[in-house]
């Protein structure tokens, strides 16, 4: 009689990101080709209760690397723990847990590789530790915020379009003798506006760790003026805030992962700095162009990397852990500081410091 084949799932949880398929791809063929049975959950943790699953095979990831957004299909809405169900027009939370269980034990499931940002490692931990479930994660998030790796995937994509972004604005910003602001997508952590900033040659770097003052962005401006400058480029991250004042809030959104969203900052800035100097400026929302596209060389490495590990965590028996990159190494570390504090920019680091010796203003 055959030896029966272990059995795992994949699912992509959270907002899309740029590298998901190269990551499926990866855990997929390691898994087949060490002679197991791969299980793909469809649109993230609403396939594990609604019991929507699909066998995958080589033919299944054939072709995927340098595709953008997730084959699997993803959702920022549905916790098992918190599932919302619209019953009779309203929208009632019920527990789903023992449905995700009794599913993944129909198909002989023994481990479960989760691709997702904090509130999916968060979901993760927690199936993990209240139902005796073996998760591996693999951290993905644009925003490059999560406290238990160094890099996430999808965060030099992100950057690369930003970075482009900014070139483009220079000579429109240059012609017009304008200010002109963009701003970018990163939550309460200005990894990407930071990045992008330096990558462009932004004149004025605004981030949620280090509040402006509009004195400070002025004066930046009028020094450049007097030097003959006649235009600026501010990169403003989404969480950026004055001293004393809050993020700009675009809308609430009940049930997500993420039910407040941010937006708004860099058309408040423009409309100041106008009023102020008298400057023609403009803001540009970069938005969800940085979550979708091919990803970039190095995060289809990365996301290689990650999927391969986490697979072959999997295979060892280790479960409640997550897939890091910690010195150009790929190790695995617990779960549950994935689920931690956001990992933001330190302010005395030495990128902002270079930031700072090649003239950029920071607001403060």
């Amino acid at each position: 009689m055959p030896k029966k084949k272990r059995r795992f799932a994949v699912l992509t949880g959270g907002g899309d990101c740029p590298g998901l398929n190269a990551v499926i791809a990866a855990v997929v063929k390691t898994f087949l080709n060490n002679g197991c049975e791969v299980y793909g959950v469809l649109n993230g943790f609403n396939g594990l209760v609604m019991d929507r699953v699909k066998k995958m095979d080589y033919a299944s990831v054939s072709g995927i690397l340098y595709r953008g957004g997730t084959i699997l299909g993803t959702t920022n809405r549905d916790n098992p723990f918190k599932f919302a169900e619209e019953v009779n027009g309203e929208i009632v939370y019920s527990d789903k847990r023992d449905q995700v269980v009794a599913n993944l034990k129909k198909y002989g499931i023994e481990a479960l590789v989760v691709i997702g940002g904090d509130g999916s490692m968060n979901i993760g931990a927690q199936l993990a530790r209240e139902c005796g479930i073996k998760v591996v994660g693999c951290p993905k998030t644009i925003d490059n915020d999560l406290a238990c790796t160094e890099r996430t995937f999808g965060f030099d994509t992100a950057v690369a379009m930003a970075s482009e972004a900014v070139d483009r604005l220079h000579s429109t910003a240059e012609s017009h003798h304008r200010v002109m602001a963009l701003e970018v997508m990163g939550r309460y952590a200005g990894w990407i506006a930071l990045h992008a900033g330096i990558a462009g040659g932004a004149d004025i770097i605004l981030l949620p760790e280090i509040p402006y003052t509009m004195e400070s962005i002025l004066a930046k401006i009028e020094q450049r003026r007097a030097l003959g400058k006649e235009f600026s480029i501010i990169v403003v991250a989404e969480g950026a805030k004055p001293v004393g004042g809050e993020m700009t809030v675009a809308r609430m959104v009940k049930g997500s992962f993420e039910p407040v969203r941010l937006g708004g900052v860099g058309e408040k800035l423009v409309r100041e700095i106008e009023a102020a100097t008298g400057i023609e400026s403009r803001c540009t929302v970069l938005g969800y162009l940085q979550r979708g596209g091919s990803p970039t060389a190095f995060d289809r490495v990365l996301c290689t990397r990650y999927g391969v590990a986490a697979a072959e965590a999997c295979l060892r028996g280790e479960g409640n852990v997550i897939a890091a990159l910690s010195g150009d190494k790929i190790i695995m570390v617990d779960i549950q500081l994935a689920a931690a504090k956001a990992r933001e920019v330190p302010v005395d680091s030495e990128i902002i410091r270079t930031g700072r010796q090649i003239g950029i203003c920071f607001g403060d």
